[in-house]
């Protein structure tokens, strides 16, 4: 395991930027300060009458963009150092992507699965009372979005006490990753593993990073193997499925599946809702060996789990060609550079999980103006998509197919929007890390050029702003 802490290894990722960036030292310094954090305690009542403490922090990085956008997550192992870190990448990340937020990030000291849901409402509500009454939430100062532990449920909670407290026009804005009938926005359970298999399909389209790292280009027939088959894992592996990938492994911490001829996503996630578990599917082979997964023969590494999995411990069993970082700071800085020279690419998470930072904004921009996507326009373009093929078929005089004429009047729900803006913005994403790294001087790592592009982007912000002299 590294012997550096989680918010030192992303400042030590940054410290190998800086010398890349045209920022002053100055800057950089406020740049990489963690602004704000709140450490508090709040008692439940259990529902055998007994209290129990609970622990909880909150942590804005940075207040160069507002407002501050990051997950709270739910687990026994949080810590202070944890979240600060999880906030710092989330400002980069929101740079890379052109998400006008400053990186923020919660957490609440528990296991979930020790708790009753009547429990778990307890605790969330009074979570938001407490970032309410520190002014650590609210549509315009900090706006939460669901993480480890904590899902569409635990949003409406925090929803509706907010709104009850505030009584804002906007208080649905307040929080993100909500259920569509509190405001939520279609495609957002989807968004971070459908963004990371776009980023995972562009850079696997790129000629130059397939020599250089010697791969086949595409992502068709690739054999792909996921650590962590939550929500992320589940959306990545379906993703890319439909992409024309192979999943052969998928580990969870009870052990691991695999198998040659390829898992299928949707029946592993079914079963897993049924039984609680992954194992136990008869077509499947298993181990108990959970962490056998790195060493797993495949082209695609996906650690979809937590942090500092990948380490100076590990990291050379590592077979796989790419590790595409779904989760946040899955492999740690030590671990990172011995793969580069190793010549293993690593995606890095500050891009490749930005897609649900990314929806987030789609959702606060639909709270903020009170209408859904594609209402106005949509049946207007419907209209004058049915134009233009009546006229095409009258100018060629040839009858065009329902398939056709149904394939090119697909409805622009709002679904379809979204993922159609996830896309373009991880397409974007990439291509402005790739035009970085090949500006630079020498040859550079993409976390490297990564982080070059955000820090120069916040950097940007922090003067045109006049926040920074």
């Amino acid at each position: 395991m590294s012997k550096l802490e989680f918010f030192k290894q992303v400042d030590q990722f940054i410290d190998d930027s800086e010398r890349f960036a045209n920022i002053s030292k100055d800057l950089l310094m406020q740049i990489k300060m963690n602004n704000s954090i709140i450490e508090f305690q709040f008692p439940l009542k259990r529902d055998d009458g007994s209290i129990e403490v609970i622990q909880a922090w909150r942590a804005q990085h940075s207040h160069h963009r507002t407002p501050c956008k990051g997950g709270i997550r739910f687990s026994e192992i949080a810590n202070e150092d944890e979240v600060k870190a999880l906030a710092a990448l989330m400002t980069y990340k929101c740079a890379i992507v052109d998400v006008p937020f400053g990186g923020a990030k919660g957490a609440v000291k528990i296991n979930t699965k020790n708790y009753s849901e009547s429990e778990m409402e307890r605790i969330v509500r009074r979570l938001t009372f407490e970032l309410y009454n520190k002014n650590f939430i609210g549509p315009g100062i900090d706006v939460p979005a669901p993480d480890y532990g904590s899902g569409a449920r635990e949003m409406a909670w925090i929803s509706d006490t907010y709104k009850s407290l505030s009584h804002e026009l906007n208080g649905s804005a307040c929080v993100t990753g909500k259920p569509v009938t509190q405001g939520g926005v279609r495609g957002r359970e989807e968004a971070t593993g459908l963004g990371v298999a776009f980023g995972i399909r562009e850079f696997c389209k790129s000629k130059e990073l397939s020599q250089e790292f010697n791969f086949k280009e595409g992502v068709q027939g690739k054999t792909v193997a996921l650590q962590g088959f939550g929500n992320v894992g589940f959306h990545s592996a379906d993703s890319l499925v439909n992409m024309g990938a192979k999943i052969v492994a998928v580990s969870e911490f009870e052990g691991m599946v695999f198998c040659k001829d390829g898992i299928d996503p949707k029946v592993l996630n079914e079963h897993k809702k049924k039984t609680g578990s992954i194992k136990g599917i008869s077509e499947y082979e298993f181990t108990d060996n959970r962490d056998a997964v790195f060493s797993c023969d495949c082209d695609i590494l996906i650690p979809a789990a937590l942090e500092g999995q990948i380490t100076i411990d590990n990291y050379d069993s590592i077979k796989a060609e790419i590790i595409a970082e779904a989760a946040n700071g899955p492999v740690t800085y030590e671990a990172s550079k011995k793969l580069f020279e190793k010549g293993v690419a690593i995606i890095p998470d500050l891009y490749l999980n930005a897609g649900g930072v990314t929806v987030s904004y789609f959702e606060w921009i639909k709270n903020l103006s009170h209408i859904r996507f594609g209402r106005i326009d949509n049946r207007f373009s419907q209209n004058n998509h049915q134009r233009v093929l009546d006229l095409m078929s009258e100018l060629t005089n040839r009858k065009i197919s329902r398939e056709m004429r149904e394939e090119f009047l697909h409805e622009g729900d709002e679904r379809n929007l979204v993922a159609s803006g996830l896309e373009d913005t991880m397409v974007n994403g990439l291509r402005d890390i790739l035009f970085k790294r090949s500006c630079l001087d020498t040859r550079v790592d993409l976390r490297t050029a990564a982080f070059v592009v955000a820090l120069e982007k916040v950097a940007l912000s922090y003067k045109e702003s006049g926040i920074f002299p």
